[in-house]
């Protein structure tokens, strides 16, 4: 089983999770985040004045899926989130031990 999370802009939650229906992941998780990368923030004005922000507002998806359909996810998660713009996000994805399902005790794939 793969964990892929994925550090997107707030405007794309829509697209992935769309993206994501429709190829049968069937659940996900999304939590607002702040960070930055290369971009190192943005710039935004208040009454004139300029002022840098060093945290920019993402959104963070995380999904729990088989390792045979795990590459096409981050495919599928890089489509949809693609502005062709810097900060357009990043992806991770690690190895899971084990998945439990709390309410029937359903381990590993299963579970998910």
């Amino acid at each position: 089983m793969k964990k892929i999370e994925a550090i997107i802009r707030p405007h794309k939650l829509d697209a992935v999770k769309d993206a994501l229906h429709e190829i049968g992941v069937t659940g996900l998780t999304a939590s607002d985040v702040k960070g930055f990368g290369r971009q190192k923030g943005q710039t935004s004005t208040y009454r004139t004045a300029a002022m840098q922000v060093d945290f920019v507002p993402k959104i963070k998806v995380e999904v729990v899926v088989d390792d045979r359909i795990a590459p096409q996810v981050v495919e599928t998660v890089c489509d949809a989130a693609n502005d062709g713009q810097i900060g357009a996000g990043k992806i991770f994805v690690s190895n899971l031990e084990e998945v439990v399902r709390i309410r029937t005790g359903e381990r590993g794939p299963d579970a998910i």
